[in-house]
């Protein structure tokens, strides 16, 4: 029996299981099935099969961030990308008009953000259906992703596209579960919380470690976490990345259509063919992706604003990190930092590594001499 006959079988059987307290550990035990199946199709498809190479999907990865397109065939990915990068993506009224990934390049706030037309999925891609795979293997590498949706049906398409992501491990706008697992040689498991579990039962907890033959260990839950988020935790192969619900052709619909649209969480309406909010959606990328620019102040001169160092809002970017970006060998000569900007009381304050970074800091680096 193939893995997808097996995924489908425990699919079956779980959707034909009532959940109450009798069934709850029986559920986990299939639950922490589905996901061990589910890593031997990722790691399958990671591996990949023998045979001639498919073109499209070898990107190198450039710039400050990976930006994905992700959706269904002829929602206007291509057409935003020719609008936003001035690439040239194949646009057509038809259905697979693009049947490789296309890369370009968009420059927001001094950070450079490359963008991949990715083709169109259709529902069953994370099984293999319409080089299903390949797209969302590529989606994995994304620093973002944009789904893109066609407001005529957002909903629908929003459904099917996050149970095929979810399928291969992609979760959407959530960080990783708040949960420590500490094996050990003896002692049996001990789960402990620091908050109240309203969401996972004891005997669903000790079935899904029992499933992965986890029987001593310290196990203790820093949030409210379902029994997906101890799978995932346990695996530990899901990536993390933040997504933007890109609700295209809006100028098909009216304003009442509009506002009810618009609350759906993550979203930005947008009309790639009129050029509608186009820089609004650079700017929700921007919050979405959680960077900071910080200027470089050579002695003497004036700060160079055309090239800011981009970094991860969080962790809270400190001197030493901000000088590591420059060049690995730059702490080695460290001396002192000047900082210009709202991280500091005085304009200019003289400040050691461990100094944190807010957003457009101006810093001049003084090395040993």
């Amino acid at each position: 029996m193939s893995v997808l006959q097996r995924i489908a079988d425990i699919e079956l059987e779980m959707s034909r299981t009532q959940k109450n307290k009798a069934t709850s550990a029986h559920l986990g035990q299939l639950k922490a099935k589905l996901a061990k199946l589910k890593g031997e199709l990722l790691e399958q498809a990671n591996k990949g099969k023998g045979g001639p190479k498919q073109e499209g999907f070898e990107v190198q990865k450039t710039g400050d961030a990976r930006i994905g397109f992700i959706g269904f065939p002829s929602v206007g990915k291509s057409t935003l990308l020719n609008k936003l990068t001035n690439t040239f993506s194949e646009v057509a009224a038809y259905e697979f008009t693009t049947l490789t990934c296309v890369p370009g390049v968009v420059k927001y706030k001094g950070a450079k953000f490359q963008m991949l037309d990715l083709p169109g999925i259709i529902e069953g891609a994370k099984d293999g259906k319409g080089r299903g795979r390949q797209v969302i293997a590529v989606a994995r590498t994304c620093s973002c992703l944009l789904i893109v949706l066609d407001v005529a049906k957002p909903l629908t398409h929003k459904l099917i596209i996050e149970r095929e992501l979810d399928g291969f491990g992609i979760r959407l706008n959530q960080g990783p579960p708040n949960i420590a697992i500490k094996k050990k040689e003896k002692g049996g498991l001990n789960v402990t919380s620091t908050v109240k579990l309203t969401k996972t039962e004891p005997e669903e907890i000790h079935s899904v470690l029992k499933e992965y033959r986890i029987l001593n260990a310290d196990v203790c839950f820093y949030e409210d976490a379902t029994i997906d988020q101890l799978v995932d935790a346990i695996e530990g192969k899901c990536v993390y990345i933040p997504a933007v619900y890109v609700m295209n052709k809006i100028d098909q619909i009216s304003v009442e259509e509009l506002d009810i649209i618009d609350q759906i969480p993550h979203n930005c309406p947008i009309s790639a063919h009129h050029n509608w909010n186009l820089d609004g959606l650079l700017e929700v990328i921007w919050e979405h992706l959680g960077l900071v620019r910080t200027y470089t102040k050579p002695r003497g001169q004036i700060p160079d604003y055309n090239e800011p160092v981009i970094m991860k809002s969080e962790p809270t970017p400190s001197v030493e990190s901000f000088c590591n970006k420059l060049h690995r060998q730059m702490m080695k000569d460290f001396k002192y930092a000047w900082v210009w900007g709202s991280s500091v009381k005085h304009n200019p304050q003289k400040v050691g590594k461990d100094h944190l970074l807010d957003d457009e800091d101006i810093v001049q680096v003084v090395k040993k001499i």
